[in-house]
């Protein structure tokens, strides 16, 4: 197969106008670099600054040569559209397959629901690709490391179990990557029938260089607790710093850099998606707020690397790896409602008693993964954020819990 040629692929030196963002507005971090040529990943020299996400009512311009300017669209689940700069009109006109795309890019589906599923639902995004994903090579079964499905491995335990903090690996000691520092902490369910949980940490000193990893099985909700994460998707790239949230939806590659010795952890669902929790009496605001939530813009990079890069494929539980010759981030352009996204946890509203007893745990749900039972969800991820405590003739802590 013949690979497309660019006009836009040369990389110069950072001047450039960020890429749009279509909806409102696009919200911009900045982090330190040694150098940033455009549409190349750089070798980094210091940890990057973060910091809160601003709104503009115009699109910024940056001109720099120590800096890389990281944007997003705003908006939970949204149908949102974006293209790299460098490659202007790279997004169909009135079509999602055109005979010729423009630049010679391949368009391919990405879905993360059955075509047939009401437009509720309906989970797909366009994605427009120097080369189409399926240019790798067999895949193979490898090593799967810490990671496990089968919760028959050990004995159903009644008792309040807690665990120590895993300890991170020194970078003297052994070099461990996201993927391999991957470990199974507890699951339920069937991830053969798509219905189910896995709860995994993470622990790394070193950055993915030229391998990438996706999950056939389910979303992966990332929470970081040390350490920031610059992730590299198909979609473009995001920073994530403890005190912020990502999901990575399943079929999704991506590949993390760190910057220190990280851990965090992982909330995998199988079969669903994550929603926004239904408000019911709280009304049409609070909680977690759908504008707070930042999914990036488009950015890829054409590149090959010595030895080629490596996809990694968690599928049915197991580990299998595939090489191919270019960077799996080759996607120019892309529209859709099914992408990745990060959420700022300072952002949400918390919701509290203001008389006495405590409201249900509940009113503290993020993001929640709902099963076929309307009211019980596969699993909910729960924050209890700093905030005000005035209930009158009430017992300080949450009251006891005994789920039957």
């Amino acid at each position: 197969m013949s690979k497309p040629t660019h006009p836009c692929q040369k990389a110069q030196p950072q001047t450039f106008l960020p890429p749009f963002a279509e909806g409102n507005n696009a919200a911009v971090e900045q982090s330190e670099a040694t150098e940033v040529l455009s549409g190349f990943r750089q070798d980094w020299s210091a940890i990057p600054f973060h910091r809160t996400e601003d709104n503009f009512g115009s699109i910024p311009f940056l001109s720099s040569s120590d800096s890389i300017l990281l944007m997003y669209i705003s908006g939970f689940g949204n149908e949102c559209a974006s293209e790299d700069p460098r490659c202007p009109g790279a997004l169909p006109e009135g079509q999602n397959n055109p005979q010729v795309c423009p630049y010679n890019l391949y368009a391919e589906q990405l879905s993360g629901s059955a075509f047939t599923c009401p437009r509720s639902s309906n989970k797909r995004s366009w994605l427009y690709r120097i080369l189409p994903s399926v240019s790798h090579k067999p895949f193979e079964s490898i090593d799967q490391g810490h990671v496990t499905h089968n919760w028959d491995e050990v004995d159903p335990d009644p008792n309040q179990l807690r665990w120590k903090p895993f300890e991170i690996p020194k970078t003297s000691q052994k070099k461990v990557d996201f993927v391999n520092g991957l470990h199974t902490l507890c699951g339920a369910g069937d991830i053969r029938s798509n219905n189910g949980l896995a709860v995994h940490i993470f622990l790394c000193n070193t950055s993915m260089g030229n391998r990438c990893f996706y999950s056939s099985d389910g979303d992966f909700l990332i929470v970081p607790q040390k350490g920031k994460l610059l992730i590299y998707t198909e979609f473009g790239k995001m920073l994530v710093q403890p005190n912020e949230i990502c999901v990575i939806q399943r079929g999704m590659r991506f590949s993390i850099d760190v910057f220190e010795e990280t851990r965090g952890y992982i909330l995998e669902v199988y079969g669903v998606h994550f929603e926004l929790p239904d408000l019911g009496p709280i009304g049409a605001n609070g909680l977690a707020n759908p504008r707070d939530f930042l999914i990036p813009v488009a950015w890829y990079e054409d590149h090959q690397a010595p030895g080629g890069y490596t996809v990694i494929n968690k599928y049915q539980g197991k580990m299998f790896a595939a090489k191919q010759d270019v960077s799996p981030f080759n996607v120019v352009a892309w529209h859709g409602n099914y992408t990745p996204y990060k959420y700022n946890l300072e952002n949400f509203m918390v919701i509290n008693s203001v008389a006495f007893d405590h409201a249900d745990p509940s009113i503290f749900t993020v993001l929640t993964a709902k099963s076929v039972r309307p009211g019980v969800a596969i699993a909910d991820f729960v924050i209890f954020p700093p905030r005000w405590g005035v209930a009158d003739k009430t017992f300080r802590p949450p009251y006891y819990h005994n789920l039957a």
